[in-house]
């Protein structure tokens, strides 16, 4: 599956270390606590102007393609972006103000004024966008959206959350609308002027809809129309700790915790196999086994930390019968494997990768966080269908009905139309750990 490559993510780093030119004694503008300054007032030092391009296709490009098309917009940045009085201004013309370095799970601030008819916005990992409207009758928006409002993601499918703005909180034309941005993977807050317009909303990818957002990519100051000013632009990148707590806070009504952080109470199985360690669940290096809840579920949704070491393998046991190898007689077994290691180059089917019902349906990559981080996982059940999201990026949705024959034609997959069974971790050897365990049982029982 497409993904921002290891090779593209160092580029990146590389191009912001030959760009990115601090001067802290220059700097007039200071940051609220914990953010760091993004736009100095001074110069677009860290900034490129740069025609729109699909952020997958750039990953493509070698470090040196890479750092010539930047180098290269920043050459003609000034013809239409400029500083003035502290403030970014753009003639309504020309290419999107990018920032050097690309950004993953982050908040941003940052302040805009406009004039009529002028239509902008905000891309995030180079994708568009969180609208700014011209929202009066007279601007000619309000037939495709700009009557509710800015700060919707427009680009968003009809219907789907986010696309329209919970409320309209422009402010009238002179005056300057204050956005507040928080993003983690595709899950999308935004705030205007105070008021949530955007709440816990996949960011949908509008280069292909297909497949998710890039798990990182730059900012971009998107302009046409009219004239445009930013000012006040800060940046606070989230630790993986930050990005997971924030998760674990959304709709987290109806999830009981099934793991205690203490013993193995309402767990059955091999237990033997694993230890609790620091309030972690954690398989025994050499041992292992699939061991599960002693409660039965048909409908579900389960919530999680997990931490992979090097090379790690493991699996969740999906609608699991008690016996036997998940995988098949149970309705799927759902990879958790550190696929980046060296130890599986080559040798993965598709099938195979984190977040993949093994052996039928293959989830999207480049979303998991480097071996000896904790991630943040959640696992759906309904029916027939599965949908994994992982560190806030939507990596599988799949209808096991209707999935691939298993890549092993010598195995039947005789489990796969089961409608219950029990949750649990499949341990293959390795000391995966597992934290924060809760469910959500939505049977109705």
């Amino acid at each position: 599956m497409n993904s921002i490559l290891p090779k593209a993510t160092c580029s990146l780093i590389l191009i912001a270390s030959l760009y990115v030119l601090p001067n802290v004694r220059a700097q007039q503008v200071t940051a609220p606590e914990g953010f760091e300054v993004l736009f100095n007032g001074q110069d677009l030092s860290n900034w490129h102007a740069v025609k729109t391009y699909n952020p997958r296709e750039f990953a493509k490009l070698a470090t040196a393609q890479q750092m010539e098309m930047i180098a290269k917009a920043k050459t003609t940045t000034g013809q239409h972006w400029s500083v003035e009085n502290k403030e970014i201004v753009n003639d309504g013309e020309g290419p999107f103000l990018t920032t050097d370095r690309s950004f993953r799970d982050f908040e941003l601030l940052i302040e805009y004024k406009t004039v009529a008819k002028a239509d902008s916005g905000v891309y995030l990992k180079a994708t568009p966008q969180v609208q700014i409207w011209d929202t009066t009758e007279a601007g000619g928006k309000w037939g495709i959206g700009g009557k509710r409002g800015s700060g919707g993601l427009w680009n968003n499918s009809p219907g789907a959350a986010g696309k329209d703005p919970l409320v309209k909180a422009d402010r009238p034309f002179g005056q300057w609308n204050q956005l507040r941005i928080l993003q983690v993977g595709s899950r999308t807050n935004v705030w205007l002027n105070g008021e949530q317009v955007v709440e816990h909303a996949i960011m949908e990818n509008y280069w292909n809809r297909k497949l998710p957002l890039v798990a990182d990519g730059p900012i971009q100051l998107q302009t046409h129309g009219g004239e445009i000013r930013w000012r006040n632009v800060f940046v606070r990148e989230l630790s993986p700790q930050q990005a997971n707590e924030y998760l674990a806070k959304q709709a987290a009504d109806g999830f009981q915790e099934i793991f205690n952080g203490k013993d193995f109470a309402g767990w059955k199985g091999p237990v033997d196999g694993y230890e609790v360690v620091d309030g972690s669940l954690k398989c025994k290096k050499g041992t292992g086994g699939t061991i599960y809840t002693a409660d039965v579920y048909s409908d579900f949704a389960v919530r999680f930390e997990f931490k992979l070491p090097p090379g790690g393998n493991n699996g969740l046991a999906i609608r699991y019968p008690g016996t036997g190898d998940t995988a098949y007689v149970g309705m799927t077994e759902l990879q958790v494997l550190d696929n980046e290691s060296k130890k599986f180059k080559g040798k993965l089917d598709p099938r195979q990768y984190h977040g993949s019902a093994y052996g039928k349906a293959a989830a999207h990559r480049g979303y998991l966080r480097p071996a000896g981080q904790w991630n943040f996982q959640e696992v759906t059940v309904v029916g027939s269908t599965i949908k994994v999201e992982l560190n806030g990026t939507l990596i599988l949705d799949t209808d096991i009905s209707k999935a691939a024959d298993l890549m092993y034609g010598d195995k039947k997959h005789a489990g796969k139309d089961r409608t219950e069974g029990h949750f649990g971790f499949a341990g293959h050897n390795d000391p995966v750990e597992f934290r924060n365990v809760f469910l959500n049982d939505l049977s109705g029982k």
